[in-house]
């Protein structure tokens, strides 16, 4: 049996010190939510947040092949804590299973230089325009497939306005980059950039990752960085933050 836990001190100890905020959402009862094989001593345990699942303690093939019915979207990214659970992975999902590698930034509070961060703000051409994300901005984010993930963590605009913080460029009226979090913790967000494909490669992920890096800075939170490629590894160093390892995920399609 498969339980999904409330009592989430129970299943802390299995995902030990990893340092990762959609682990933390789910552990803090803020977004998504934790499933194990025994309510009061579970041995292994899942964290489901948004497109990630993060597996920890001793692997389980009834675990990793469990899928929550509210969970209706066709692509997942399966994070193992060890090679055990990346062999239990491709084991059930066979040729549905792509590894790949991911890159973690370090978590470094009070290392962001606002002076360059204002700059590179300042820096967007006057075409454009640089807005905090509102309840129509989140509507249009929604609208478009390239911009939804900046808002899609967050079922409605109120969950977004209590728990959401994002910007968005915009160029006559049309969005075209924004940085937003992509979901929520306590102490902070993780960030989620992305750039309409006609406008990239012209600064506006850099604009938007300093603007939301202060709005955050503003509010206490931090905005926690984790790198899907090389590019993004890029971008992050160049906010400020800095590398610290590659990691495995498993993409699964056909969920």
């Amino acid at each position: 049996m498969i339980y999904e836990i409330t009592d989430t001190d129970h299943v802390a100890s299995l995902f030990g010190k990893w340092e990762e905020t959609l682990i933390w959402s789910c552990l803090q009862k803020v977004m998504g939510k934790i499933y194990a094989d025994d309510l009061n001593k579970p041995t292994a345990a899942m964290a489901i947040i948004a497109d990630f699942i993060f597996f920890a303690g001793e692997p389980s093939i009834e675990l990793v092949s469990y899928k929550p019915d509210w969970c209706t979207q066709e692509f997942m990214i399966m994070i193992p804590q060890d090679e055990r659970w990346q062999d239990t992975i491709t084991h059930v999902y066979k040729e549905r299973a792509k590894i790949v590698s991911r890159y973690a930034i370090k978590k470094e509070p009070n290392i962001f230089d606002k002076e360059r961060l204002e700059q590179a703000v300042a820096s967007l051409p006057k075409e454009y325009e640089i807005s905090m994300i509102d309840k129509q901005l989140y509507y249009k984010c929604k609208a478009e497939a390239w911009s939804a993930d900046l808002v899609s963590s967050f079922p409605d605009y109120e969950n977004y306005r209590e728990l959401g913080i994002g910007v968005v460029i915009c160029k006559d009226s049309a969005i075209v980059s924004g940085a937003s979090s992509y979901s929520r913790y306590r102490e902070g967000i993780e960030v989620e950039i992305d750039t309409k494909e006609a406008y990239r490669r012209k600064g506006f992920a850099y604009v938007c990752g300093a603007k939301l890096i202060l709005e955050c800075l503003k509010r206490n939170l931090y905005p926690s960085w984790d790198a899907q490629n090389k590019g993004s590894v890029a971008l992050a160093e160049k906010l400020g933050y800095h590398y610290d390892h590659a990691y495995t995920a498993i993409e699964i399609w056909g969920y």
